[in-house]
């Protein structure tokens, strides 16, 4: 059961800053925000859970190599990071560093039509692999099985993108009924062709996110934002069993964690032997298309 040193992980959350603590990257959801302690205080949204932050330095130029250096230092050969029109890092991302990256876009259901055709110019022009969102942080609030979100999943269908999307209590101090799991059901049956792949724990409801995935064949979930001594039991019960095949390794680095703690968690966590290579890589090659 111990963790495999030769797989060449795939790591499903990771971002780019936009400056050493990435506030500038926090905006989005910030009209959301109302407690003086997350507006004036923190570095990052959910301080509260994550209270050292990584930081990548304050040399914006030397970001990517150093993540890139971290990748190396843990054996991830792909970073799953989102990119807009903001991003400034397009030149090594899509340059030097092309082949260790694989880029997505978070969406904002609330641009409609607009927001819909900067998907597709995303796809398009900068080769995008699956798109993003984090339903509590948008404003206003837009469920996951909100009419808003159902042109970005038949989007999703149409370009052959996963879809993921934060589930369960959110994190920074945001109302949490937009991330409720049991609103998954009605998308996964609605759309499925859609490959919708959870994010951030799906807490408390991971036997409810258990069970739609032995419903669904089309949703899956991966552990971003959760240390591995934090994994759910139910999720390594799943991976152990019959979700072998469905459960994704996620980091989240440098938003939260450092790659170091990640895997010096991990080795301890009771997956089975034949479990480890699907969840590093083979899970997120296969929804990618790549070499397993």
């Amino acid at each position: 059961m111990p963790m495999p040193r030769d797989v060449r992980a795939i790591d499903l959350q990771m971002n780019v800053p936009t400056s050493e603590h990435n506030k500038e990257g926090y905006d989005l959801f910030r009209p959301v925000l109302r407690d003086r302690e997350s507006l004036d205080d923190y570095v990052m949204p959910a301080q509260h859970l994550f209270k050292a932050p990584p930081t990548l330095g304050t040399d914006e130029s030397r970001y990517i190599e150093a993540m890139v250096a971290e990748m190396d230092k843990h054996s991830i050969e792909f970073g799953f990071i989102g990119v807009s029109d903001s991003f400034r890092h397009f030149d090594k991302v899509k340059g030097a560093y092309a082949d260790r990256f694989i880029l997505s876009t978070q969406i904002d259901p609330n641009k409609g039509v607009d927001e819909l055709r900067r998907v597709r110019r995303f796809h398009a022009d900068h080769g995008i692999r699956g798109v993003t969102c984090f339903p509590a942080g948008t404003f206003p609030q837009v469920a996951i099985n909100a009419k808003e979100m159902y042109p970005f999943y038949a989007q999703c269908c149409e370009l052959a993108l996963p879809i993921f999307i934060n589930v369960g209590v959110p994190g920074p101090r945001l109302p949490l009924a937009t991330q409720k799991v049991e609103l998954i059901d009605e998308v996964c049956w609605y759309f499925p062709e859609l490959k919708f792949v959870m994010r951030h724990g799906a807490e408390p409801w991971v036997d409810l996110a258990v069970k739609l995935m032995l419903k669904y064949p089309n949703l899956y979930y991966s552990t971003s934002a959760f240390a591995p001594k934090h994994y759910p039991k139910a999720i390594i019960d799943y991976a152990n069993t019959r979700g072998a095949d469905k459960i994704m390794y996620a980091g989240y680095f440098p938003a939260g964690l450092t790659l170091d703690r990640i895997f010096r968690e991990l080795a301890d966590v009771p997956f089975k032997d034949e479990v480890w290579p699907k969840f590093l890589r083979g899970n997120a090659a296969r929804l990618f298309g790549l070499p397993s």
